[in-house]
């Protein structure tokens, strides 16, 4: 069986993974939720396949991956997907308050305010997240889908609600003028859009300005790492390497690589969102760009996550390399 192979269906992923598989699945504790072990097993599958999409990993990969997963935000998900009715409880027993105050500081950022319609915005979530029925086969479809475990389910909501407040604000201010009404015209921007389940990554026009602001902010960042960071970064990245080819490159254990490149992504996740954070000055006639804040920074990393066209070769090698600290 081909390494591609093993996460293409459920069935193979299973067969190769069995141990792993009934392992995370305890640790997930999905035995509170009632949550089928197919149901888990596929959320573990996609995650994987959309995290290693277009590549060919290694089993040792693939298990350092999803061992890296938030496993019990994940069973959640999934078991709200799957409409038990205890966990939806408890979702919203405990993540209701945070949306409600997360969707209350976002309106603030955006000049609005009130309780009341914080809450509605937080509640307008629950029906994408609950899913609706897709035609013929009677299953739903939910939001809870695109979450991979990759961060915690709280972060990954705040995104969520962050971009469907972009989206409702701006169909709130969307009319149809009286003279493309008298001349049969209707702008593109006007066609509504009831059918999307997920947020179109190329709907929001702040998206380019959010993705450019990600280019230069991990630039930036490059720019600290050292020269066998750097490379390790390239190997894995650029050409692909496995995390054990990495490690008869650098005379180390695969686990090893593994620990470093995860200390490395971390370094750069917090120095990106640092930069973000903190806006850019006026230069050359540019104006400045303010900050981003917490809601927005999670938006740009999910679309990030979506469709990236960043050059991670170009950046490594347009950028200078910081000093290697000496050997211990």
């Amino acid at each position: 069986m081909s390494k591609e192979a093993s996460l293409a269906s459920l069935d193979r992923f299973q067969a190769q993974y069995a141990r792993l598989d009934a392992e995370l699945r305890t640790e997930a504790i999905c035995a509170r939720w009632g949550l089928p072990p197919e149901a888990f097993a596929e959320s573990l599958r996609r995650s994987a396949e959309s995290r290693f999409r277009g590549l060919e990993p290694g089993r040792g990969e693939v298990e350092a991956y999803l061992k890296s997963l938030h496993l019990e935000d994940l069973a959640l998900a999934c078991a709200c997907c799957e409409g038990i009715e205890k966990a939806w409880e408890f979702f919203i027993r405990h993540f209701r308050k945070d949306l409600c105050n997360a969707a209350s500081a976002m309106l603030r950022g955006a000049g609005q305010s009130g309780d009341a319609r914080a809450e509605e915005l937080a509640d307008s979530l629950y029906a994408e997240l609950y899913g609706v029925r897709t035609a013929g086969a009677g299953r739903r479809k939910s939001l809870f889908e695109y979450f991979h475990g990759r961060s915690k389910l709280s972060t990954w909501l705040r995104a969520v609600l962050a971009r469907k407040q972009v989206d409702l604000f701006r169909t709130s201010r969307r009319t149809v003028s009286l003279e493309a009404q008298s001349e049969g015209r209707t702008p593109g921007e006007f066609t509504a859009s009831a059918s999307r389940v997920y947020p179109d990554p190329g709907a929001d026009p702040d998206r380019a300005r959010y993705v450019a602001r990600l280019d230069g902010a991990l630039s930036t960042a490059l720019t600290g790492l050292t020269s066998r960071e750097r490379m390790m970064i390239a190997c894995y990245y650029v050409d692909e390497l496995s995390l054990a080819e990495i490690g008869k490159l650098l005379h180390e254990h695969e686990s090893t690589v593994s620990r470093h490149l995860e200390r490395i992504r971390r370094r750069l996740r917090e120095s990106v969102t640092q930069t973000l954070q903190n806006g850019i000055p006026a230069f050359n006639g540019r104006p400045a760009e303010p900050g981003l804040n917490q809601a927005q920074v999670e938006l740009v990393f999910e679309y990030a996550l979506q469709d990236w066209p960043f050059d991670l070769a170009k950046a490594l090698s347009a950028s200078k390399p910081g000093m290697d600290p000496p050997d211990q």
